[in-house]
């Protein structure tokens, strides 16, 4: 989400956080190229002014002056203005009432509501342990109510039905009093979106809002919308009293202006991002750590959380187990490996979290590793159990055989074969030697600590090179 302006940061700080000295025509020179960056990614003016203003101020004061390194202290000044923006820390849901608490959701069509109400309802009932209940108010769109109905079933979470011919306040005071009888924790509320804002939507939402009372209002939106982010956010903060954002559809080509500017307008916090269609893709919004990411620091923290929620660490605990015994190491482990990593939202999404690695992630998505990672799993399971233990028995007939079924070419699977050896010769090396050798050869994997590795250089377990 933040590429291109980490790109851009990263690149005018550079110049000023090697400086023994820091003078006002260096700090100058980088601030301009800082607001240059902010601009382009679509950074409301305002929130630009403000920004560069307080880094100017605390640039030029002692607080640079006097540390023993100024160019790094002026980057942790950065740092921690790009964190205040944001919101200085997580801020959790406030559902601290006699249940069932109402979360009303707000915004604009298209900005990914229903999808989002899924994804909170997933994220409650598996990270807070509530029981959950979702309704539609969206009367103008019959789909969205069955939308709601077959994301409640794939979460798991209790529905109650609605009718495009029922008034949206008569749902919802329906909804409200059949959770409470259900005993239910929490009652999310999906509302009408309008292609723009008007009148109409804002007097109904008002309604709405006045009928079930929610401890929550949050309001969805789109991170690619840009600049119109902010005019929107604020009309629904002028109307509704907003209390936190949801920022949607971050894994798109977005150039991350919208999660700078709308805390600042609306003066709410972001609580939530959002990233595709699948219903486990929302992660409470950590400022400290984006910040970290923005500025190519990496956000090891979210990667750690990530990988203990969806790494399987009985697989990842017997191949351990299996490379530390010296076993060979074969094509369902590499195919394993393959998934684990989707799982934990693919190889660039893993890289930009690690520090110094933000220029790779990019390269990663734009080779589309994950199509390749995919296109290698399926070369995988066109293979029999025997072939994928033993690849060596792998003649022409069966080659030809695999390529056809998979729909890949000789050539594919000769890679797939050769970054598999590779792999495995490294596994070897590391025969009872633990994961402190492991991870120095996953160091190795990347030359000069940022470029992609050359021609086939291997996988290791969770990470490392990429396919060629």
């Amino acid at each position: 989400m933040f590429d291109n302006l980490s790109d851009r940061l990263n690149k005018a700080l550079k110049k000023i956080s090697g400086k023994a000295r820091i003078t006002h025509d260096n700090v100058q020179d980088t601030l301009r190229e800082v607001r240059k960056a902010l601009l382009e990614a679509d950074v409301a003016l305002p929130v630009v002014k403000e920004f560069v203003n307080h880094v100017r101020k605390r640039a030029v004061g002692r607080e640079v002056s006097s540390a023993l390194n100024p160019g790094q202290q002026f980057l942790k000044i950065v740092e921690s203005e790009l964190i205040a923006l944001m919101g200085e820390a997580n801020e959790h849901l406030d559902l601290s009432q006699q249940p069932p608490a109402v979360v009303l959701m707000a915004g604009l069509q298209g900005a990914g509501k229903t999808t989002t109400v899924a994804k909170l309802a997933r994220h409650l009932k598996e990270k807070q342990k509530k029981k959950v209940m979702v309704v539609s108010a969206d009367v103008y769109r019959p789909a969205a109510i069955k939308q709601l109905e077959t994301l409640a079933g794939e979460v798991e979470c209790a529905f109650f039905p609605s009718t495009a011919e029922q008034k949206p306040v008569d749902i919802a005071k329906s909804a409200l009093s059949q959770a409470k009888k259900l005993a239910i924790d929490v009652l999310l509320v999906d509302t009408a979106g309008r292609l723009h804002v008007d009148e109409a939507l804002m007097t109904e939402i008002q309604q709405l809002h006045k009928a079930v009372d929610p401890i929550e209002t949050l309001f969805v939106i789109d991170a690619m919308i840009g600049q119109d982010a902010v005019n929107t956010a604020k009309a629904f903060n002028d109307a509704l009293p907003l209390t936190g954002v949801v920022l949607t559809k971050i894994d798109g080509d977005a150039r991350g202006g919208a999660a700078l500017s709308v805390r600042h307008v609306t003066g709410k916090p972001i609580k939530f991002l959002g990233a595709g269609e699948k219903t486990d893709a929302l992660e409470p919004f950590h400022p400290d750590r984006i910040a970290s990411r923005i500025l190519g620091m990496g956000d090891v923290l979210s990667l750690i959380e990530q990988a203990e929620e969806k790494i399987d660490k009985a697989k990842a605990e017997k191949l351990v187990a299996k490379v530390q015994k010296g076993k060979k190491f074969d094509l369902e482990d590499l195919r394993d490996q393959f998934q684990q990593m989707q799982n934990m939202g693919g190889m660039s999404s893993m890289l930009e979290k690690l520090p110094g690695m933000g220029n790779v992630a990019q390269m990663a998505e734009q080779a589309d590793v994950g199509k390749q990672f995919r296109q290698m799993e399926a070369i995988i399971n066109s293979m029999t159990p025997a072939e994928r233990r033993n690849p060596d028995i792998l003649s022409g007939s069966r080659k030809r055989r695999i390529t056809v079924g998979s729909g890949t070419q000789i050539q594919d699977l000769n890679r797939l074969l050769k970054q598999h050896k590779q792999m495995a010769k490294m596994m070897k090396k590391m025969k009872g030697g633990g994961m402190a050798k492991m991870m120095r050869n996953m160091g190795g994997m990347f030359p000069g600590g940022g470029g992609m590795p050359p021609g086939g250089g291997g996988l290791p377990p969770m990470g490392g090179g990429f396919p060629q």
